[in-house]
């Protein structure tokens, strides 16, 4: 009888510790960067040259690309949230190929080949890919929207998917 009383107790010990863990979920951002967040990829508005994409969907992803069609082709495109920040950048690893990255923190990682960047610079930081580092792109905030040109969208893969 005091083994299944000591059982009962032991079982009860665990479900109250496991269900504790469970439920202190205060701390949002350390849980959602506890795990590397891939991308989401949203569909942005086009207006002549304007584009725009909803600051929800990266609220609501953390993590999100999305394409434009321009003049000098099919352009894919970044945005992520950094802290209580939105960077926007160009989301191309061009010896490898890859046109997606994920969020580890403040770290972006090439889907494709590992290479790492910083989140906050779009510099390089190790890996085969480090000499492109990912251009950011101007932006505004209007109406819950990001807008951006999709002139300087062109600029930054331009200057993206140059060595340097």
């Amino acid at each position: 009888m005091n083994s299944k009383l000591a059982g009962f107790i032991i079982l009860v010990s665990v479900a109250l510790v496991f269900a504790a863990g469970c439920l202190d979920n205060n701390d949002v951002q350390t849980t959602a960067s506890a795990i590397p967040v891939t991308a989401t990829w949203i569909e942005p508005q086009v207006i002549d040259n304007t584009v725009v994409i909803p600051v929800k969907a990266i609220d609501e992803n953390i993590n999100t690309h999305f394409k434009v069609r321009t003049t000098a082709g099919e352009i894919a495109v970044m945005a992520y949230k950094l802290g209580d920040n939105i960077v926007v950048r160009s989301n191309v690893c061009p010896p490898c190929g890859s046109i997606g990255f994920s969020l580890d923190n403040d770290i972006l990682v090439c889907d494709s080949c590992r290479t790492t960047f910083d989140a906050v610079t779009g510099q390089g930081i190790q890996g085969a890919c480090v000499d492109y580092p990912k251009e950011s792109i101007p932006f505004t905030v209007s109406d819950g929207n990001i807008v951006m040109e999709l002139n300087d969208i062109v600029t930054a893969h331009m200057n993206t998917v140059q060595r340097g």
